[in-house]
């Protein structure tokens, strides 16, 4: 069976939040543009050239191993959508965005994670018109600001695409 296109561009971005270097939580981003072909993609972590917050050691305390976060950044132990000043981490819609050659070709944004408030802002100085997520973030004003400038926010659901794909 063929995956539908939003099934395949959310199983690209599952795939690509498999390269996060956060310690906190994994999101990956891909971009599209009307055709539904790749722009860039995206993945959270921290800047080029700091240590991954992820990046565990084994420490064996009395016979016993843990696993301890090293490099973990001051926001690592936060709550979802809290303390974001202290995380380390540049968000995978900023860093596909950074690779986007040109943002006014885009049409839809397609995350693992909503947006929080400033990647919604930054995506709507973009041609982007929707945007597809798997799961909602923490942070609902998000969606508010976005559906106020018309735009589309959507969940992505595997039922309906099922549904779809065997039409």
């Amino acid at each position: 069976m063929r995956l539908l296109r939003d099934a395949w561009a959310m199983e690209l971005a599952a795939v690509t939040a498999r390269r996060s270097t956060c310690l906190r939580r994994a999101v990956g981003c891909v971009l599209l543009n009307p055709r539904g072909h790749v722009l860039a993609t995206g993945y959270n972590g921290v800047a080029v050239g700091l240590p991954h917050c992820n990046e565990a050691m084994e420490l064996v305390v009395r016979g016993k191993a843990e696993l301890i976060y090293p490099h973990a950044c001051p926001g690592a132990g936060a709550l979802s959508g809290t303390n974001l000043d202290s995380c380390e981490a540049v968000h995978a819609e900023q860093n596909a965005l950074l690779q986007c050659r040109d943002v006014y070709d885009i049409e839809t944004c397609v995350v693992t994670v909503g947006p929080c408030m400033t990647c919604t802002k930054l995506l709507l100085n973009t041609g982007c018109q929707r945007i597809l997520l798997m799961e909602e973030y923490s942070q609902p004003v998000a969606r508010e600001l976005w559906q106020r400038a018309g735009r589309l926010w959507q969940k992505f659901s595997t039922v309906v695409n099922e549904k779809e794909d065997s039409k």
